[in-house]
């Protein structure tokens, strides 16, 4: 929605990976070994992609990282490489949700295998049961980790290691605080002053 509204880009870490290892760029190359080897991806190579990728005209206006960072060190480290570009993180919102509300909301959706068009099994389901709303596809697909005990699993993790960058951010005088249990429409609107207020 705020690509919609702001002309930005959504860069999601993984989808950035995958992406470089299908380009089989030279980070690409090394996520891939990574990657077959079952070990987790470095920040280095991380942060090479990104940096790659953040130097495509078409992010010009800028660009919504989601999924990264997700420690302390990878947000100096993006910090670092944001500054040598002579730009900084505008804006990091924490949503805040409920951890039970939260494991409902993961452990419910579901996408279209065709376009990747997103559903919930309480929230939001297709128009037509079985049938895709955006492109009429009938095949609907879930993530593996997408369950209530890998995402408790996830949440504890977060609480000790993603939550210390509110402070990180907090002392940067760009943290924003979001309320994310109430509508989308809501929610929409209060990200919608946030994106506003830094880009202006």
């Amino acid at each position: 929605m705020l690509e919609e509204d702001f002309g930005l880009v959504q860069l999601s870490t993984g989808d950035l990976l995958r992406a470089a290892v299908a380009a089989g760029t030279d980070a690409g190359r090394k996520a891939k070994a990574v990657m077959e080897a079952g070990q987790l991806v470095s920040d280095d190579i991380v942060l090479a992609i990104l940096k790659d990728r953040m130097a495509q005209p078409d992010v010009a206006r800028g660009i919504i990282l989601d999924g990264f960072p997700r420690t302390a060190a990878q947000a100096a480290a993006l910090d670092a490489l944001l500054a040598e570009a002579g730009q900084k993180v505008t804006a990091a919102v924490s949503l805040e949700v409920d951890d039970d509300a939260m494991v409902a909301r993961v452990s419910g959706r579901y996408t279209c295998a065709a376009c990747g068009e997103g559903y919930h099994d309480e929230f939001k389901q297709p128009a037509r049961a079985g049938v895709c709303d955006k492109c009429g596809g009938t095949a609907f697909k879930r993530r593996a980790d997408d369950n209530a005990e890998t995402v408790r699993e996830r949440l504890t993790a977060y609480h000790a290691q993603t939550a210390p960058l509110i402070a990180h951010y907090d002392s940067q005088s760009v943290l924003e605080r979001v309320p994310a249990m109430g509508s989308i429409a809501g929610i929409r609107a209060m990200l919608a002053d946030i994106v506003g207020r830094v880009s202006a």
